[in-house]
């Protein structure tokens, strides 16, 4: 009995001992992180990095606050900042990392823009490879009611929000799928779009399913110097439906390091006036264009067996999206930045 026990406490000792190392390793190399994007030209911001509780999550887990992080790179003009970031792993694996937002605002910003995303819940489960490099094999990122505008009001919010990207048999694609609830377009939108009066405040349905292959695969090198970018996207399904009007939409573009896409996406939509009205409000089609392209889309629908629906084909060639030989208007360009 004697014996077992020294042998349990021993086991304890050498588990504590091991756990206190690895934790003190974990923050000296979030700090050293920090310190090396300063020697890169970063402007870096970190009040402290400190255990949980002082305990961490001892004695299953390494849980580390970050507290009021703050990164902005001059070389792309992108720049975050938050009250606390927090990073949980298992003590004995810590290539499952899952990080924590304290709930209220971050504020991202984009040169001279800046966006206050506030989340509820927010939360980022990674799964990353072996290796220095990192290589992101899983994300899941959830959260609760979230909303991105200014200080003043929303420009998008949601109930929820659920991401998946899931590394593929190749290194550089990725399964991505994305479902928003009660997805609402703010009042700044919806005054754009001249659509409070007759569509509701939330879509229905936000959803979204594709395979992307980037020119990279992605890893901590996407963080400290580019974002990988898109090269092929198969797009199983990107699904909306708002009101009246229901939009399906699946097809496969071949994006060059133009970020200008080429391919064919097949388009489904019920109430296609509807969306032609929106796309000549907000300036994206002319209302030459928007006459032209309701001629052409009306003999379509009605060769479909039904004038109010529509099942099309766009064309995205030579920078622009086209349906059969009408322009629609430039094609938006794939750019991660």
């Amino acid at each position: 009995m004697k014996r077992g026990l020294k042998i349990l406490f021993g086991l304890c000792v050498v588990w504590s001992l091991y756990w206190a190392v690895a934790a003190w390793g974990l923050r000296q190399s979030v700090a050293g992180w920090f310190e090396q994007q300063a020697a890169r030209g970063w402007q870096v911001e970190v009040k402290e990095i400190t255990a949980r509780d002082g305990f961490g999550g001892y004695p299953w887990r390494h849980v580390t606050r970050i507290a009021q992080p703050a990164l902005a790179d001059p070389g792309t003009g992108a720049a975050w900042r938050a009250d606390w970031l927090e990073l949980q792993s298992p003590a004995i694996w810590p290539g499952h990392q899952s990080l924590r937002f304290a709930d209220g605002d971050q504020r991202l910003s984009y040169y001279d823009q800046t966006a206050v995303i506030t989340t509820q819940g927010l939360q980022a489960d990674l799964f990353l490879a072996p290796g220095l490099a990192l290589e992101l094999e899983e994300l899941g990122l959830t959260s609760g009611s979230w909303r991105i505008g200014d200080d003043a009001e929303a420009t998008l919010s949601a109930d929820d929000l659920s991401l998946r990207m899931v590394q593929g048999s190749v290194a550089e694609s990725y399964e991505i799928s994305a479902e928003a609830r009660a997805f609402r377009p703010g009042k700044a939108l919806r005054r754009l779009l001249r659509a409070a009066p007759k569509l509701p405040q939330a879509f229905e349905t936000l959803s979204l399913a594709m395979d992307v292959t980037f020119d990279k695969a992605w890893d901590l090198s996407a963080l400290e110097h580019r974002r990988p970018q898109p090269r092929q996207i198969d797009l199983a399904l990107l699904e909306a439906h708002w009101g009246e009007m229901r939009l399906k939409m699946s097809g496969a573009l071949e994006v060059d390091e133009a970020g200008i896409p080429t391919g064919e996406v097949a388009l489904q939509v019920e109430a296609w006036a509807e969306f032609l009205e929106l796309a000549e409000d907000t300036g994206l089609l002319s209302p030459t264009l928007r006459e032209q392209a309701s001629r052409v889309v009306a003999v379509m629908a009605r060769a479909s067996g039904n004038p109010e629906d529509l099942d099309i084909t766009l064309g995205f060639r030579n920078g622009n999206i086209t349906i059969g030989p009408i322009p629609l208007g430039p094609a938006p360009r794939l750019i991660i930045r």
